[in-house]
């Protein structure tokens, strides 16, 4: 048994190891995301934008007010020129790329790129591309001029495979005149999850061996003055006297990205979290100025501000936004916007490592396990609920402290613990159960005991009636047999006789109901239904006086006394149940039928004789046995006497 209990337990451990594996793997591949979102949306509010960065975006409104797209490219001039000449705006960002001249236009093209060599404060967006220049002279200008205008110096401290080189082998190809007049180049290279959305975002690329900025960290750099860094494998790190960054990063493909502290979206638009200014309001405020009219948008509201110009507008497929944890409409300047926001305020999504997020799991499980293995029920499954919604809260509150840590997996660790525990109580009880069952049918039959585990939750006083035959067997003489040995030596060959005729009663459908001294008393019909109850009584018997038989030979070879014994069999109506109180209960059989069968067992000493049954018993089995009567005897408390029969031989 013992060794069935390890093996049970053996499997239990595997398949909680195969769970926990499947588990951990499916979670961390596929829930872990959407946990990741759902925790980013559900905290985003406590989180609140600053003021210091504005939007201003060619929107719907700016189509219908200034003109069909594209625009030619001066129309950006005068945004610019109304940065620069009336606000105190101070850094902007351009998050597009000029890609070729526009040759319907080109004097235009030109007064533009032009107009951008005096605009010391903007930071012009390029895209890096993995297909090489097209030639070797546009490869030493292109990345010269980046080289020259990327603005920032970053100390490389990083080792081993964060230390790597991109694949990117070229950038966006605007034209010459627009590289050349920019003051300041930055990358506007966006970073996609492989379920499309954007948790993350690229800080710094490792083009051809140097590192360069992306827009947020190039804005950064020329708000705070901050233009040299240090880099590690697990920070960007930048200081002077007003600011200090402490950027978290990760390292994936030569791209140092950081996970995005997202804010919560702006109740006035669908797809900000920052504040927008229409771009036609700035357009129309510069015509205005220009005609001596009032501006319509505040020059003021610009004053130290970080300005991010951009598009999105759902006409004429200029619609730009992402899918984002909070948002499957966020407008995409407004990410850069976000992680700007997120180095002003030192404030990172820090993401938990899988070491730490596999120990939060396997401490919740082993704690929620050993809960539901040592407390009843009730406290067990209370405790446990209370722990996954305490864990649930606690997830919240990190998740809004910026701290990202695996919020589905532990849940279901617990879950899975509960189920794991509850087997193991099972299992555990089982074995139990078994060996409180084996331990008590030493001392009742096993099915008193199987009877009692069926009505285990109504056990009380009472029984019923019922037709049986009882048997009563005793040992003739063992109180002189007693007096020459001693109790160590009664009780070696009690135990041994004991155990040679219980299987006995159990091989006839018996029950062994108790026994009395060197008697016993077994009961036959009930708990254990048979109609033919009277004639197992009497096959039991029968191979009781073979048994003993057989030890008398085996026990006079051995020296041991003689052991002899007399049957007595009575059929008939008893109660048969529970009697005792309610704290003690004793299953059992009372009634005449009973005493008769006692009083015939005795008569067998005064007619020297072995098996005796009733005329109750002989009515019911006379055509399978030879008997002799014996007489008409009187039996104590009877009034009417009753023939009694000695079994002479059984034909069956």
């Amino acid at each position: 048994m013992l060794l069935k209990a390890k093996k049970h337990i053996f499997l239990l451990v595997v398949a909680t190891l195969i769970m926990i594996t499947m588990t951990y793997h499916f979670t961390s591949e596929i829930f872990y995301t959407k946990s990741y979102d759902y925790m980013t949306k559900l905290t985003s509010h406590s989180r609140i934008p600053s003021k210091d960065i504005v939007l201003v975006i060619i929107d719907d409104k700016s189509l219908i007010q200034i003109g069909r797209w594209p625009w030619k490219r001066m129309k950006y001039a005068e945004i610019f020129d109304f940065l620069k000449e009336h606000t105190n705006a101070k850094v902007w960002a351009f998050d597009a790329i000029i890609v070729a001249p526009d040759y319907e236009n080109s004097k235009d093209d030109e007064d533009y790129y032009r107009a951008v060599k005096k605009y010391s404060k903007l930071v012009s967006g390029i895209i890096f591309d993995k297909k090489e220049f097209n030639t070797l002279e546009q490869a030493n200008f292109y990345d010269s001029e980046l080289t020259l205008k990327k603005g920032i110096v970053v100390k490389d401290l990083r080792t081993g495979s964060a230390k790597r080189t991109s694949e990117f082998k070229s950038y966006t190809q605007s034209p010459e005149n627009y590289i050349k007049n920019s003051q300041h180049l930055a990358s506007l290279t966006t970073f996609l999850d492989g379920d499309g959305y954007v948790r993350k975002a690229p800080i710094l690329i490792d083009y051809k061996g140097d590192l360069m900025p992306s827009l947020p960290i190039s804005l950064y750099s020329k708000y705070t003055g901050i233009t040299e860094f240090t880099l590690d494998n697990h920070f960007l790190q930048g200081q002077n006297e007003k600011y200090k960054l402490k950027m978290p990063v990760h390292h994936k493909d030569g791209m140092v990205y950081a996970y995005i502290n997202y804010y919560s979206i702006s109740k006035d638009t669908k797809y900000y979290s920052h504040d927008v200014i229409s771009a036609s309001d700035l357009i129309l405020s510069i015509q205005a100025i220009k005609q001596g009219k009032k501006p319509l948008v505040d020059p003021e509201i610009f004053k130290d501000k970080i300005v991010i110009v951009g598009a999105n507008a759902n006409a004429q497929g200029m619609e730009d936004v992402r899918r984002t944890p909070i948002s499957d409409i966020f407008a995409g300047p407004d990410i850069h916007g976000t992680l700007v926001n997120n180095m002003l305020d030192n404030k990172f999504m820090l993401n938990a490592s899988w070491q730490y997020n596999l120990l939060l799991m396997f401490s919740l499980f082993l704690f929620v396990f050993i809960v539901v293995a040592v407390f009843p029920v009730a406290t067990a499954l209370g405790l446990s609920a209370s722990a996954m919604f305490l864990f649930y809260l606690g997830a919240i509150f990190l998740y809004s402290k910026g701290v990202a840590i695996n919020f589905i997996a532990p849940e279901l660790f617990m879950i899975i613990a509960i189920a794991i525990g509850y087997s193991y109580r099972y299992l555990n009880e089982g074995f139990k159960k078994a060996q409180i069952e084996r331990a008590m049918g030493k001392y009742i039959s096993k099915d008193v005991m199987q009877n009692v585990m069926d009505n285990i939750d109504n056990l009380s006083v009472g029984g019923k009636k019922a037709d049986v035959s009882i048997l009563f067997i005793d040992i003739r003489g063992f109180t002189t047999i007693s007096e020459k040995l001693s109790a160590l030596e009664v009780s070696d060959i009690l135990n041994k006789y004991f155990q040679e005729l219980v299987p006995i009663i159990d091989k006839h459908q018996g029950i062994m109901n108790k026994f009395i001294g060197d008697a016993m008393l077994a009961v036959f019909g009930e708990p254990i239904k048979s109609e033919n109850h009277a004639l197992n009584a009497v096959l039991c018997a029968n191979e009781m006086l073979a048994t003993v038989k057989k030890l008398q030979t085996k026990w006079l070879d051995e020296g041991k006394p003689k052991i002899d014994v007399g049957i007595g069999i009575a059929s008939g109506e008893v109660f048969i149940g529970n009697i005792g109180t309610e704290d003690r209960l004793e299953y059992t059989v009372i009634g005449d039928t009973v005493n008769t069968a006692s009083r015939i067992e005795n008569f067998n000493k005064v007619y020297k004789t072995k098996f005796l049954i009733s005329e109750s018993t002989f009515d019911r089995v006379q055509k399978y046995v030879d008997v002799l009567k014996i007489r008409e005897v009187q039996i104590r408390g009877k009034i009417k006497k009753i023939n009694i029969y000695e079994v002479l031989r059984v034909l069956i």
